[in-house]
C-alpha cells in the first residue's frame, strides 16, 4: 500500500474528485490551504451528498476509488454513524462529504475564506 504523503497533492486532488464524482457527489469545491501558516493541514475537498445514503456512498467511492487507482489507504476517517458529515484522512488532505444543511451549517468555506477557493463544476 502506498502511503498518501508518497502521491503528489494534485495527483491525490484529481483522483479524490473522480471518486466523489462515480457517486454523483456535487458543489465540489478545493480548499488550498497550503498558505495559511495555522491550518494543520493543506487542503481540504468538500462536497454534498443529498441523503444520508449518497453522503456514505460518496465516501466510500472516495476510499475504493483512491485504493484502485493510486494504491492509497486513508490514515482514518468519521462519521459513518449518522453520515451527516463525514471526513477523510489522507493526512494533507481532507475529505469532507457533508449533507447541504449540515455543510451550510459549519460553513467551512467561510471559515477558511482567506484561503484559495476552487470550485469545480458539476458533471451533471
Amino acid at each position: 500500500m502506498t502511503a498518501p504523503n508518497t502521491r503528489s497533492s494534485k495527483e491525490l486532488l484529481d483522483l479524490i474528485t473522480e471518486g466523489i464524482q462515480e457517486r454523483k457527489g456535487h458543489a465540489i469545491c478545493h480548499v488550498d490551504l497550503s498558505d495559511i501558516e495555522s491550518s494543520g493541514v493543506s487542503h481540504f475537498v468538500i462536497c454534498e451528498g443529498n441523503s444520508t445514503m449518497q453522503v456514505s456512498a460518496i465516501a466510500d467511492s472516495v476510499r475504493d476509488y483512491l485504493l484502485e487507482h493510486g494504491n492509497v489507504k486513508p490514515y482514518n476517517y468519521d462519521g459513518y454513524r449518522n453520515s451527516q458529515w463525514i471526513v477523510i484522512d489522507y493526512g494533507d488532505i481532507l475529505v469532507h462529504v457533508f449533507l447541504p444543511q449540515e455543510r451550510e451549517r459549519y460553513n467551512l468555506e467561510e471559515l477558511w475564506s482567506d484561503a484559495k477557493i476552487t470550485h469545480i463544476a458539476d458533471l451533471d
